[in-house]
């Protein structure tokens, strides 16, 4: 007899990335690359999600090649003969096991100057020098320095490609460098990067674009919120947003993965759709929903916050899947306590889930 969660293992299909269902495993940035280098440990790590029947799995934030891109010295890069070693390795792992992997390219800008490497003084870069509204800390990007941090995501996602992973996310949310440059708090510039504040997102997927060639799928991350404030959006109406998200599907977006704290939070008056659902909706593309699936107790900071997280149902989640609202689901804290968290869902073992507790953060299993 078929069953709402039949909804989470119907094969999906866009731009030639086939996956075998709709689960995808969030970006969570782990911290256990020494010196940018993705070790066996990685490997293992994403390995195990793959073999607990993740669909596909987008990587923890991997820093692009430029030189303001981290913050800290275990954050895992993309660029450099070592990093790309190391996750040439975490792709024939995560393929071996079925699955199929996508890096998250991502650069920090002005939230740098939070948590930059002990000893780094190398200045962090921003659209306006702002790391919160009306504080400025550094200067603003000039165009050269715009034009190449754009060439960095570029190569990037060339690197991507050339390695053997199956598609490519950018890094747009929680109020970190391309965000900054979309919020109005961060981004004061009176020139054609503040005018339009998607130009630099818009720009940075055309060159990924022209990197890959039209047939290598793009996602693009995106929130309302941001890390310096939940509160802070985009958008306040249904148009504000196609206004905002439209420009993005001409650029060479396929999926938009649209992160929420709460997946079933309506994200505009008048509607109970969720920001995936609206965006799908406007913009005709598939899209990953995001947020506390599998798990109560969810108020965090970031992605990995909060001490612990009960298991909770996800009847909601399968009703709007099932109803097309979205197309894919990620999980994130669910699955760092339930590496085989797909496999336990579609035996009907959601009973044998664990919960999610923050001391799991300090090994990489």
């Amino acid at each position: 007899m078929a069953s709402l969660a039949d909804a989470l293992f119907n094969p999906f299909s866009a731009k030639g990335l086939n996956l075998s269902n709709r689960i995808v495993m969030a970006p969570m940035t782990r911290d256990f690359s020494p010196d940018g280098v993705p070790g066996e440990n990685v490997v293992n790590y994403y390995r195990r999600r793959a073999e607990g029947g993740v669909g596909l799995i987008i990587t923890e934030g991997t820093t692009i090649d430029h030189h303001a891109a981290s913050q800290s010295s275990s954050h895992p890069a993309f660029h450099g003969t070592a990093a790309l070693a190391g996750w040439s390795r975490v792709v024939e792992a995560v393929h071996a096991a079925g699955g199929k992997i996508a890096p998250q390219l991502w650069h920090v800008g002005m939230m740098r100057n939070a948590g930059r490497p002990k000893g780094d003084r190398v200045p962090a870069v921003g659209p306006s020098g702002m790391n919160i509204p009306g504080r400025v800390v550094g200067e603003p990007m000039t165009d050269r320095e715009i034009a190449d941090v754009i060439d960095a995501f570029a190569r990037g996602a060339a690197s991507a490609k050339q390695i053997g992973f199956d598609a490519v996310e950018l890094h747009g949310a929680h109020g970190y460098l391309i965000d900054q440059f979309f919020w109005a708090g961060t981004n004061i510039r009176q020139d054609a990067w503040g005018y339009n504040r998607a130009k630099f997102g818009i720009e940075a997927v055309k060159a990924v674009r022209s990197a890959v060639g039209p047939d290598f799928p793009i996602i693009l991350r995106i929130s309302q919120w941001k890390q310096q404030d939940f509160s802070q959006r985009l958008a306040q109406t249904p148009n504000e947003w196609e206004q905002f998200i439209t420009p993005f599907v001409d650029a060479g977006v396929d999926i938009f993965h649209c992160s929420t704290r709460r997946f079933w939070e309506p994200e505009f008056d008048g509607s109970d759709m969720n920001l995936a659902g609206w965006t799908k909706r406007i913009t005709g593309r598939p899209t990953i929903t995001v947020g506390s699936v599998g798990l109560n107790g969810s108020d965090f900071v970031g992605s990995l916050g909060g001490k612990t997280a009960d298991v909770a149902n996800i009847d909601e989640l399968l009703v709007r899947l099932d109803n097309g609202e979205f197309d894919l689901v990620a999980i994130g804290r669910a699955l760092i306590a339930n590496p085989d968290w797909p496999s336990r869902v579609k035996s009907g073992e959601i009973n044998r889930l664990h919960p999610f507790d923050k001391a799991l953060l300090d090994r990489l299993e």
